[in-house]
């Protein structure tokens, strides 16, 4: 797929990094966790090296071997989009090319942790990092706008300004966590010259945030249920409020499972429903991250119960 072929819209589920005993990368099991999420109809494309990879906790090289791998399973039938996570803006550079040279179809940017020391007073501090990006790899960018709470989001004459100066930022992953702030982005970022796409990636409430206009969305919890998450897009796009709110009802246990307090443990609350449901073997992660108690795992349990969620049905709950 070339470098201008893919438009980041759509359901764009992110993957998670199984690990073994060890605390190794399990290859084996993230091949037929990327073959899982690709078997499901629709989706535009599969997010790696994301927040629910744990790339906090992966190593550069881990992180370009997931390339690797995602285009060795996926190949060109489902775009592969690359999370470039780094508080150097030089690493982000090479991270960008890499990914390009190895096939990848786009760039998930993430902003540098560093920042929220007060980066968001400084925009030539994300313009430059941004540009030692795009020096490197002319690859579609889907900009990360990080929670107002994270001390990580871009004002939005930035992010606007951002959107204008770099044409190869093709969407914004929106995660603001304000309604207000969220629809004024949407039409905002729609209203440019050149308009680019919001995806949503406010997953505890999805249905509210797709109705005000979204594009599209990014979520970790498409590595459980990209199924019903096109579903829902697709009864959104198509004005059917009946149908998405039904859908809605089927994910809604699935957000009490996942994005209860506290939230750092969503991927966490992922990797165990995947073994409830049959399509991991273990759940690891690593420290500082640490496995749910006995408790909440049985609360997991109850919640893909509750939502329907079977061995039998995973990926294919929709249908």
């Amino acid at each position: 797929m070339s470098a201008d072929a893919f438009e980041p819209r759509g359901v764009i589920p992110a993957c998670l990094m199984p690990f073994d005993a060890d605390l190794a990368v399990d290859e084996n099991s993230f091949r037929s966790h990327l073959e899982d999420i690709a078997s499901v109809d629709d989706i535009a494309g599969i997010a790696i090296n994301g927040h629910a990879a744990e790339v906090h906790a992966l190593t550069i090289a881990e992180q370009e071997r997931a390339v690797v791998v995602s285009k060795d399973v996926l190949g060109n039938h489902v775009p592969v989009i690359a999370g470039v996570y780094t508080e150097s803006s030089i690493e982000a550079g090479r991270m960008a090319a890499y990914a390009q040279k190895e096939g990848a179809d786009g760039l998930l940017v993430f902003p540098p942790a560093f920042m929220t020391l007060g980066g968001h007073m400084r925009p030539e501090m994300i313009i430059e990092h941004v540009k030692r990006i795009t020096d490197n790899s002319d690859l579609p960018i889907i900009l990360f706008q990080f929670p107002y709470a994270s001390n990580l989001s871009y004002p939005l004459s930035t992010l606007l300004e951002l959107c204008e100066r770099f044409p190869t930022i093709r969407a914004v992953k929106d995660q603001i966590g304000d309604g207000n702030m969220h629809e004024r982005q949407i039409r905002e970022l729609h209203a440019l010259d050149k308009p680019v796409n919001v995806l949503t990636t406010h997953s505890a409430w999805l249905l509210g945030s797709l109705a005000l206009g979204c594009d599209g969305l990014l979520s970790g919890a498409g590595s459980v249920i990209a199924d019903l998450q096109v579903a829902l897009f697709k009864a959104v796009k198509n004005d059917d409020l009946a149908t998405a709110r039904a859908i809605n009802d089927r994910i809604y246990p699935t957000v009490r499972a996942f994005y209860d307090q506290p939230l750092l443990d969503m991927h966490n609350r992922m990797k165990e429903a995947l073994v409830i449901l049959g399509k991991a073997k273990e759940a690891h992660v690593r420290p500082p991250l640490m496995k749910p108690s006995a408790s909440e795992i049985e609360k997991i349990r109850q919640c893909m119960i509750d939502a329907g969620l079977t061995p039998e049905n995973v990926y294919r709950n929709a249908a």
